[in-house]
């Protein structure tokens, strides 16, 4: 039930599926989806649990290092991801939604977004470990971010020139390893 959902949910919305198509979707009957949630809030959050829980075990099957967050940025900020919304990433599919959604639903995202820029950080740190998950941040919704408008663009080119464009600087934060020298009182006199 969780798996299809989170396919329906990422390709119609989350308030575009409601419990009769869900159920119909995992070959169930409405008794047996109440037998196993208590709502479609209750569900919405488990999907969101799941979903990115599975997108960070991914990150984390990667070899440390930076060409694993290559081979990921490639993957994420291909044509083939932005064009399957269904199977593609939830945070660019229903970040939308969740913000309107119920405390269980955010708490849910939180957690979930939280271990994808912690296990972004493992593959950047590089011996500074706030810099490493400064830079995580950075990728992350720089990427989801893309991904969305990458989506919404009806001009193919523009479209695929938003996920290239985005790759490069993408490329650029996860490569950066120094912080910028932040000027001395002194020189800034």
């Amino acid at each position: 039930m969780i798996e299809t959902a989170g396919r329906r949910f990422k390709s119609d919305g989350i308030d575009g599926s409601g419990i009769a198509t869900l159920v119909a979707d995992a070959g169930l009957t409405n008794g047996a989806f109440y037998g196993h949630f208590a709502s479609k809030d209750d569900l919405v959050a488990a999907v969101v649990t799941q979903q990115l829980e599975d997108q960070v075990a991914r990150v984390d099957a990667l070899p440390a290092g930076l060409a694993s967050v290559e081979t990921f940025l490639r993957e994420y900020l291909s044509p083939a991801h932005r064009d399957d919304l269904a199977g593609g990433c939830p945070s660019a599919a229903l970040l939308d939604e969740i913000g309107r959604r119920d405390d269980a639903t955010k708490h849910a995202y939180t957690d979930g977004a939280r271990s994808m820029i912690d296990a972004i950080a493992r593959h950047l740190d590089d011996g500074d470990a706030q810099l490493a998950r400064e830079r995580a941040i950075g990728l992350f919704t720089l990427v989801v971010g893309a991904l969305q408008a990458a989506r919404a663009i009806t001009d193919a080119t523009l479209s695929d020139g938003i996920l290239a464009a985005t790759y490069t600087n993408a490329m650029t934060i996860a490569a950066a390893s120094q912080r910028s020298a932040a000027p001395s009182d002194q020189e800034s006199r």
